[in-house]
């Protein structure tokens, strides 16, 4: 977890607000340093996405947002998430590089756990 990334999740929240939510999450992503990441630049990537600034600001204050912002951040803590982005199938978590093998291979242990191509 760095400085900002309950600024930024709640950013990325008020820009959904504007459906701009992926938009928002990609240019955040798209940061070469995520420390190096500022209010300032918060508010320039919401500006690049047209978004209504003044919209914006009043959503990132949202006493609601920022409760919803800060639960998901305790929940995660709370069952060890510490780095985005953390994959889960069905309740396992993938331990691996975030690869589409590694993906894959814990999707396919998840199938097979529910048996759901048994044969009859």
């Amino acid at each position: 977890m760095h400085n900002m990334a309950i600024p930024a999740a709640t950013a990325a929240m008020a820009a959904r607000e504007q459906g701009k939510f992926w938009e928002f999450h990609d240019l955040i992503f798209a940061e070469v340093d995520l420390r190096a990441l500022t209010n300032e630049k918060l508010e320039d990537m919401a500006k690049k996405l047209g978004l209504d600034l003044e919209k914006f600001k009043k959503d990132i204050e949202d006493p609601a947002t920022v409760e919803k912002v800060r639960n998901d951040f305790e929940e995660a803590r709370r069952i060890g998430v510490n780095a985005t982005p953390t994959i889960y199938v069905n309740g396992r978590r993938l331990k691996k590089e975030n690869s589409l093998e590694n993906i894959q291979e814990l999707i396919d242990k998840a199938l097979k756990d529910l048996n759901i191509f048994k044969d009859n």
